[in-house]
């Protein structure tokens, strides 16, 4: 199976969930300047094979985004593996575009776009989706500074949706998006939404493969905590918060790494964390520069300290990185938490993806499991 999603965390969810069942996944990033996506072929030594398309399209305008994802799958169509559409669970995203970009390449006649996610208590009823019981134009996805969630309305957030022909039911249990799966899969039907749906259509195979567990108290372990939300960390790790001048705009990262490098020593094994403690800025511009100036010290800090292990919180902040890294090409190693992935970047190193709104207590206690 190939799946393309429009973010980085999404995108490694994905893989997870298809390692987990058994499949060898592989998490592909790609960029608009990248060749051709390479896609692993459907089997490899009679195991099925997830490949895991990520393209960064949601941080994109939507006319950007819809060319995006038919250049990518211009490029893929020439395999026969069933095709699924990664979309956001909170509505986020270009998705009737890039549904319709899809559909017009693949030849898919209709889409089932179900972003509910009932696992995580979020459901779509009589046309509206609920988060933990309260319609999302109510919760903090009203604020969201790129898509905010003005309406609970589905036909209201996406009103030119089924005329072009994607589908859009209700889901308010596993059983439900169940028997979405066996109404629609006719082989003619685009199947698009979170990670619920998706794991409805994977086949379950025995899990053929097995990890090695690194503890996040690893000699050598950068966490760059790209969220304005996280919660302190007490990990007995130094911690590294982001000057209120590089936050402001006043100073890069090159001022937050001369103050690093003062106190931390210049060579292999040492640990750190970085933070954001500063929240009075917003908007777009303000999300930009704070992932680059993030991005930017991973990538010298990677050089500095050479660490077995990155973790990376947000999904912006990942793909970012992982541009900056210039890695690109991921073989998944582990499931950590739902949601949250380890896998291995081509150099070896060990990189974890985890959600900016996923709490991070359940991530470190399986680590220490």
């Amino acid at each position: 199976m190939i799946v393309i999603a429009d973010d980085i965390t999404g995108a490694a969810e994905i893989a997870g969930i298809a390692h987990s069942h058994g499949q060898q996944a592989r998490l592909v990033c790609t960029s608009p300047t990248a060749s051709r996506p390479a896609v692993s072929p459907v089997y490899c030594d009679s195991v099925a094979v997830t490949t895991v398309i990520a393209t960064d399209t949601r941080s994109m305008a939507e006319a950007d985004a819809a060319a995006e994802t038919r250049r990518i799958v211009s490029a893929i169509s020439h395999h026969t593996s069933p095709i699924f559409k990664k979309t956001d669970s909170a509505l986020r995203g270009h998705v009737v575009a890039e549904l319709t970009a899809l559909m017009d390449v693949t030849g898919y006649q209709r889409a089932v776009y179900l972003p509910a996610n009932p696992s995580k208590e979020r459901i779509i009823r009589n046309g509206i989706y609920y988060i933990k019981g309260i319609p999302i134009a109510d919760t903090a996805f009203n604020y969201d500074p790129e898509f905010p969630a003005h309406t609970s309305s589905l036909k209201e957030r996406f009103p030119d949706a089924e005329a072009k022909g994607i589908i859009m039911p209700d889901a308010e249990s596993m059983d439900d998006i169940r028997r979405i799966v066996g109404r629609y899969d006719d082989g003619r039907t685009l199947f698009a939404g979170a990670a619920d749906l998706f794991t409805a259509i994977l086949p379950k195979t025995q899990n053929l493969f097995s990890h090695t567990c690194k503890t996040c108290s690893s000699p050598a372990t950068l966490i760059l905590c790209g969220s304005t939300q996280s919660k302190p960390l007490n990990l007995g790790i130094p911690v590294a918060p982001m000057p209120r001048q590089v936050y402001d705009g006043e100073q890069g990262a090159d001022h937050w790494l001369a103050q690093l490098t003062t106190s931390l020593p210049g060579q292999g094994g040492t640990s750190l964390i970085l933070t954001i403690p500063h929240t009075h800025r917003t908007g777009k511009e303000v999300a930009v520069h704070l992932r680059t100036v993030m991005a930017e010290m991973a990538s010298r800090l990677v050089s500095l300290y050479r660490p077995d292990q990155l973790i990376i919180e947000g999904g912006a902040t990942a793909w970012a990185t992982l541009n900056a890294l210039g890695w690109h090409d991921f073989q998944i190693e582990r499931q950590v938490a739902p949601g949250v992935v380890q896998m291995s970047a081509t150099n070896g190193t060990l990189v974890t993806l985890k959600p900016g709104s996923y709490p991070w207590g359940e991530l470190f206690q399986s680590f220490s499991e």
